[in-house]
């Protein structure tokens, strides 16, 4: 497992893609796990993670701490790109 830190970051810090996890597995529940109804949805979350993960890589370059953006941060990126790329 991951190391504790030592300000309590809440999961939203660490997982830029929640909503989109959180939407997959609604999906999930609705579908009965037909996984192949919600492959959309599978596809966005995996959108999401490529995307945040090329962030993370850029930043850590860069020597910008942390290597996530927090929350705030994120949907401060978001709406200078005009939402969501993925």
């Amino acid at each position: 497992g991951s190391t504790k830190m030592s300000r309590k970051v809440s999961n939203q810090d660490i997982n830029p893609c929640l909503e989109e996890s959180d939407a997959s597995h609604r999906c999930l529940d609705a579908y009965n796990y037909d996984r192949s109804m919600c492959s959309a949805y599978f596809q966005r979350y995996k959108n999401c993670r490529k995307f945040w993960h090329g962030i993370m890589v850029q930043r850590r370059r860069d020597g910008i701490k942390p290597d996530m953006p927090t929350a705030a941060e994120r949907t401060e990126m978001l709406g200078t790109m005009g939402g969501k790329p993925y």
